[in-house]
Parts: structure tokens; C-alpha cells; sequence
């Protein structure tokens, strides 16, 4: 079982429970999805739009009731919000605002598309947003809508360099490469990144989703990524992984820049020892493992009012139920689950 035991380290409320999952992982980090919705529609992530109704999407107080808990109670460190998109929402400023002024926390980022960046960055940071991850599979315009189902590499562009702006950072680049589609682009993608300051991590497709039926031919493994890349890196430097999901390297280019590049291999290297995560869907639902199914909904905790006993029953049953290793295949799309 799943059991909640005090911390070791002193620097967290005296109250504070950690939590453990049944196979002795320290849950720290919270990934909270705000909306299915998206406004793009990635080969990968989603066969079409999807939208919450009004009645499941979790509201504010009730986003902030979950991070406040989780992290003045149970001593996590990191929020990371993300969706569908989270910038779907019209009131993201106003969830923000919420959260960022819990105190305890470390890490407050986002994970986005970026399409509405380059007029948003700024009331984000403002709002107390610390930094981004972008989805950033391609350069080129054709290929891009081809991949993402708008042509909107443009808007993408002019959002990290808002980012950068904004200092929301350090910001990250997320590419998924696909056979047959964006391997030529691997190399441009990571002198993209030495150029405009940002980290890149490239990331294994999963057996979920749209393509899921199409896995094994559309798949390529970091190994064959880092090949690629040895024709313009001169140097790889590791970097501490500690619970990093991606394995880091400071790579030295041919053209004397550098760029920290990493790998993100839930297929052929899982990382699931060292996972420290929780995700929980814009519905309430628990998700102790991305590729798993849902372990139950949070909504009779949240729903009139805020239960922390039962948050907790719920949510110790829910980690008692996770599993070493996640399954071979996924059962959701991402954009209900958020990555």
C-alpha cells in the first residue's frame, strides 16, 4: 500500500506528509491538466478536437484547493500545468494568480502549443507563471501543419522568442519524431535551440493515441536520434538526471555554440524507478501513471466543498494501485491526459 510518512528534511511545514507510492517512490511533482481542448491537432496526440463540458471542467477554486493541499500537506515542490492546452482557457490568468501565491512552491511552469504566446507571455509572468515547455516538432511551415493541423509555426516562433522576453525560462523545446515524417529535421531543430537560448528534449512516440495502431512503424529510438546528431555535435557532456524524465547532455555544436539536448526513452529506457509524479485530468481524474488507466476521480473530494480526508482516501488508494513499470501500451489520448 501507498502510505503517507513524514519527511526527513526539515524545510517543509511540520504538517506535511509525503507521499509515497507502494513501490517506495516519493510523489513531488503535480501534473495538472486544465482542458482537453486544443487548438492544435497533432498526428500523435489527438485524432480530432476534443473539449470538456462545462460541467467537468475542474474551476479555479477548485484547482486551487488540489495545489494548495498537495503542497502545503504533502510537501510538493512542482506544478506543471498543462492540457489539451492550457491556454484554451480564458481564465489561465486568473488560475495562475491562484496558484502562484501558494506559498511552498518551487516550480510553477507550463506546458503549451505556443500559439498564443507572443501576445500572452508577458500577462503570464506577470500572473507568476515561471517558465514553459513548447511543442516544437518541425521548421518547416508544410511539414509543421502537415504534423500539428494548423499552419501556425510562425505564431510558434514569435512565442519562445515572447518567452525569452517574458523570462519565462529557461524554456524547452519538446520534439516527438516520427518515421517518415521529421528525422531530416533533428540537426536544425537543435541548432534552432543553441540559437535562441533553449534547452530541446526530443521524446520516444508511445504506443497511445491516434497513432498507437501505427507504433512500430512509426517509431524511432533515442539511440537512432543521437546518430543523427553525432554529425553535428562535437562533444556530449551528461548532465544529473536525479527524477528527470529526460536523460540530459550539454552537446557542443560544430559551429562552437552549445545547447543542453535531451532524451526522453519511456520505450527503449524507462524511467519509471525514479518517477516522483501524480497527474490529475481537468475532470478529476487520477492518473498515478501516464500509460495506465485512471485510478479513480478526485470530484467527490472537490465537489460541494473541499474534503482533505477524502482527498487523501482517495488519492493513497490511487498511488497503492501504481505500478513498477507502466503498461506496453496507453490507454487515453494525450490530450485528456496532459503528457
Amino acid at each position: 500500500m501507498s502510505h503517507l510518512s513524514l519527511p526527513a528534511s526539515g524545510h517543509r511545514p511540520a504538517r506535511a506528509q509525503t507521499l509515497i507510492d507502494s513501490h517506495k517512490r516519493t510523489i513531488q511533482y503535480l501534473r495538472l491538466s486544465l482542458t482537453s481542448a486544443c487548438h492544435m491537432r497533432c498526428v500523435y496526440c489527438r485524432p480530432d478536437f476534443h473539449h470538456n463540458t462545462a460541467d467537468d471542467l475542474l474551476t479555479p477554486i477548485e484547482l486551487e484547493n488540489i495545489v494548495r493541499h498537495l503542497v502545503q500537506d504533502h510537501g510538493l515542490r512542482k506544478v506543471r500545468l498543462t492540457g489539451g492546452d492550457p491556454t484554451a482557457r480564458g481564465d489561465l490568468e486568473n488560475i495562475i494568480t491562484r496558484l502562484a501565491r501558494i506559498d511552498g512552491i518551487d516550480d510553477l511552469a507550463m506546458t503549451t502549443n505556443g500559439l498564443s504566446l507572443a501576445t500572452r507571455a508577458r500577462a503570464y509572468a506577470d500572473a507568476g507563471l515561471m517558465r514553459v515547455n513548447l511543442s516544437l516538432d518541425s521548421l518547416d511551415s508544410a511539414q509543421f501543419a502537415r504534423m500539428t493541423g494548423i499552419d501556425g509555426l510562425k505564431c510558434v516562433l514569435a512565442g519562445i522568442e515572447a518567452a525569452h522576453d517574458a523570462n519565462l525560462t529557461p524554456i524547452k523545446l519538446n520534439t516527438v519524431v516520427l518515421r517518415g515524417e521529421n528525422e531530416e529535421q533533428i540537426p536544425g531543430l537543435v541548432r534552432y535551440a543553441s540559437e535562441c537560448d533553449a534547452a530541446i528534449r526530443f521524446i520516444e512516440l508511445m504506443p497511445m493515441g491516434p497513432l498507437a495502431s501505427q507504433w512500430a512503424e512509426r517509431y524511432v529510438p533515442a539511440s537512432e536520434v543521437r546518430a543523427r546528431l553525432d554529425e553535428i555535435v562535437t562533444s556530449w557532456e551528461p548532465l544529473p538526471r536525479g527524477s528527470d524524465s529526460a536523460e540530459n547532455f550539454r552537446a557542443v555544436l560544430d559551429d562552437g555554440r552549445s545547447v543542453t539536448i535531451g532524451f526522453i526513452t519511456p520505450m527503449s529506457c524507462n524511467f519509471c524507478s525514479a518517477c516522483n509524479r501524480v497527474r490529475i485530468t481537468s475532470d478529476g481524474s487520477l492518473y498515478p501513471c501516464l500509460m495506465d488507466r485512471p485510478s479513480g476521480s478526485l470530484l467527490a473530494a472537490l465537489r460541494p466543498r473541499f474534503d482533505a480526508e477524502l482527498f487523501d482516501t482517495i488519492l493513497s488508494e490511487g498511488l497503492a494501485r501504481k505500478a513498477s513499470e507502466h503498461p506496453a501500451q496507453g490507454f487515453v489520448t494525450m490530450t485528456v491526459i496532459g503528457g
